[in-house]
This record gives C-alpha cells, structure tokens and sequence, in this order.
C-alpha cells in the first residue's frame, strides 16, 4: 500500500515530462554520396570475398589437408584411356597396388598387382611447375 502513492507520483512526473514539447534536436548532416556509396560497394566486395573463399576451401579442403604434410595413401598411379568411356586405372593404397577397369557397366577390379618395394613410394613423384612447364614446352618445338 505505500509503494502505490510512489508510483503514481513517478507515472504523473513522466507524464508531464511526456506533454511538454521536446527542444527540436538539429538534424545531423548527411554523409556524402561518394563516401556511402564506397562504403556499401567495399561491403559487397568483402562478402562476395567471403563467399568465395569459403566455396573454395568447400570444395578444395584435401588439398588444404595434404599440405599440411599428411600423405594421402589412395593414389591414382596411371590412368589409360581404352576408348569409348572405358579406362583402365593402376590405384596404390599404402603398398598394395590395384588394377580397375572403369566402363560405363561400373568399376571392376581386374588384378591385383605386385606390392611396391618398401623404400618405393606408391605415389609416382610429381614433377613442379617448372619442370611440367619445361616438358610441355620441349614437346611442342619442332
């Protein structure tokens, strides 16, 4: 009962508050048209960034993995195209060595091949830029 006489002092001190005319407040400049229009292009250019980048790492995220410096131990060793989608692939796990037909039927396993010797990587070395370029390049000269 005496906390009602106190609220209904605080509401009539906020209503009379409420009924007198606020001072009008300056209204604040404008930013340029330049400036705004930089700010929301330089907006888009991050988010589409940001999009971008994350579809690339969606879709690269072994290869990010492999840099790191694990081995991946299913590899494509050669791969010979026999005509109409058909192809044969020579596929190493760890030291075993496959061989898979590929046809438009479905994969069949063909063989098993001789493990690779232990000091012998199962994966072929891939050659750098440089060499890879320096091989295209002596191929094409006549």
């Amino acid at each position: 009962m005496k906390l009602l006489p106190v609220i209904a002092t605080v509401a009539l001190a906020l209503a009379a508050q409420a009924a007198e005319p606020a001072p009008p407040v300056p209204a604040a400049p404008l930013p340029e048209v330049g400036t705004s229009v930089l700010r929301v292009l330089g907006g888009l250019v991050f988010v589409l960034a940001l999009f971008l980048g994350g579809v690339w790492l969606v879709r690269n995220w072994q290869r990010v993995v492999v840099q790191r410096g694990q081995v991946p131990k299913l590899n494509v060793l050669e791969v010979k195209s026999l005509g109409n989608r058909n192809t044969l692939y020579v596929i190493g796990y760890e030291q075993q060595r496959l061989l898979l037909s590929s046809s438009p039927a479905g994969v069949t396993l063909v063989s098993h091949l001789p493990n690779a010797e232990p000091g012998e990587p199962a994966a072929p070395a891939t050659p750098s830029f440089a060499e890879a370029l320096q091989q295209v390049l002596t191929r094409r000269t006549p």
